[in-house]
């Protein structure tokens, strides 16, 4: 899959991190999306609700439902989430394949200065395997 997203949107998602490194930020991805195709045409923060937000995240359910909703009425879609990883890893974390569903979102991940993008493959016993998603800048 490619996945194209902006330079001025990736560095968006780059300062968002920055600007929170204790704790992990996080929010929507909404933009289009047809087969092996995507592209991010705006993001969405999102208040993150977790525990622990110093090692995990989850979106606020208030953002998620309103995020949807808007989207819908202008023809677009949430084509999946991101969030940052303070502890500078830009993959998927054990925490992340545990609470991830194969439902073709996709999980973009922000951390040590990089942006990297994956699709969550369900597994028959045990965590989800991500497989990287082409980032393409535009």
């Amino acid at each position: 899959m490619n996945l194209q997203i902006s330079s001025s949107l990736r560095q968006n998602l780059l300062d968002a991190a920055a600007a929170t490194p204790a704790v992990e930020c996080c929010g929507l991805l909404v933009g289009q999306r047809q087969g092996n195709q995507g592209r991010v045409e705006a993001l969405v923060p999102a208040r993150n609700v977790a525990t622990d937000p110093s090692r995990s995240f989850e979106i606020d359910p208030a953002t998620l439902l309103a995020t949807h909703r808007t989207a819908r009425g202008e023809g677009r879609q949430v084509i999946g989430h991101w969030h940052s990883h303070p502890n500078g890893q830009c993959a998927p974390s054990a925490r992340d394949a545990a609470r991830a569903l194969d439902n073709g979102q996709i999980w973009m991940i922000v951390a040590g200065g990089e942006v990297a993008a994956w699709l969550a493959e369900a597994q028959a016993n045990g965590p989800a395997r991500f497989r990287p998603i082409a980032l393409e800048l535009g």
